[in-house]
């Protein structure tokens, strides 16, 4: 169990009645809670939830439309997201309990100060490394629209400027980070036909990828339903067609793939994890063709080329500078 969801639990006369479990963990509090509802983003979380409690989690970036008696909220790793998710579910509950539930390392004493537009924050409990917060909501908000908190930003490319669309929580929120800019100086002699960007976040591999290679089929996948709807607005906003997925890892892709490209994720919340990665590593040879192309980016210390060529072939570092290495890789 959580130890979030162990902290509810030791007061569990607080949530009777329906009430919404906003960011989740894939741990047994839905059973624990049977009126309570969950929403949830990440898509691994999702389909755990969905195996063990049928219909009772929503995914996606926007609110469930249906009521609720009170909102618990886990906090995320983003501090504007988790503006926008408190928001969301205070703009329904006027009168009504938020709690903020989180891990000290994950900064919960401070985010406990995102409470106080909504009315008097008081701290009810501490264990397991954590703190569980509430608000009576007195000062009902506005709902804010996800797209109003969206930042953009230009990237000037060959092909002339591309714009980006990220959304709060999603990698590199309003910026470029350094190991997507060193990929996209890198991008040549990519092979023809059905290309994947794989842990797309904001869609700019993707996207510059699309526009590149137009004739090119695009998918972009990522675990995260606020890093596909940033991919869908920043596609849409460059006029760029292209298939956006979300599921949980590699296994989510199609087959038959030509390229994979991919500057892959390895912090899930506050935690360091490079399951997804290495998976991808493991896995990419059963989606690519014969003679598809692994393109890679990764911080220098992190040590992939052996792996990639006990499951793919010989992998050659193909650029390198501030930290990152570009791997590249052929299916044979």
């Amino acid at each position: 169990m959580d130890p979030r969801s162990e902290v509810l639990l030791r007061q569990p006369e607080l949530f009777q009645g329906s009430v919404l479990l906003a960011g989740l963990p894939a741990d047994d509090l839905l059973g624990r809670l049977p009126d309570a509802h969950g929403w949830c983003w990440h898509a691994g979380d999702q389909a755990a939830l969905d195996a063990r409690f049928p219909e009772r989690s929503h995914f996606g970036v926007d609110a469930p439309s249906r009521e609720f008696d009170s909102a618990v909220v886990f906090l995320p790793k983003a501090k504007d997201l988790t503006d926008y998710i408190l928001n969301a579910v205070a703009s329904r509950l006027g009168g009504r309990e938020v709690f903020l539930v989180g891990e000290k390392r994950s900064g919960i004493e401070g985010a406990s100060k995102q409470l106080n537009p909504f009315g008097k924050p008081r701290k009810l409990d501490s264990a397991r490394h954590c703190q569980l917060w509430q608000v009576t909501v007195a000062n009902v908000p506005e709902a804010k629209p996800l797209e109003s908190l969206a930042q953009t930003y230009e990237l000037p490319l060959e092909e002339g400027p591309l714009k980006v669309i990220s959304l709060p929580g999603v990698f590199s929120h309003g910026r470029l980070d350094r190991g997507s800019a060193l990929l996209l100086e890198h991008l040549d002699k990519l092979p023809s036909g059905h290309l994947l960007d794989f842990g797309c976040g904001a869609g700019v591999l993707g996207a510059a990828v699309k526009r590149r290679y137009p004739h090119n089929t695009v998918t972009l996948l990522d675990v995260d339903a606020f890093a596909a709807a940033s991919s869908r607005l920043t596609l849409a906003a460059n006029g760029l067609d292209a298939e956006v997925l979300t599921g949980d890892g590699i296994d989510a892709a199609p087959m038959g793939l030509n390229a994979i490209l991919s500057n892959p994720p390895f912090h899930v919340g506050v935690h360091t994890d490079y399951y997804a990665t290495e998976n991808l590593l493991r896995k990419a040879a059963k989606h690519l063709k014969n003679g598809g192309e692994l393109r890679l980016v990764a911080n220098s210390f992190l040590k992939y080329q052996p792996l990639i060529e006990e499951h793919l072939g010989v992998c050659t570092i193909k650029a390198e500078g501030q930290g990152f290495r570009i791997y590249r890789a052929k299916r044979g």
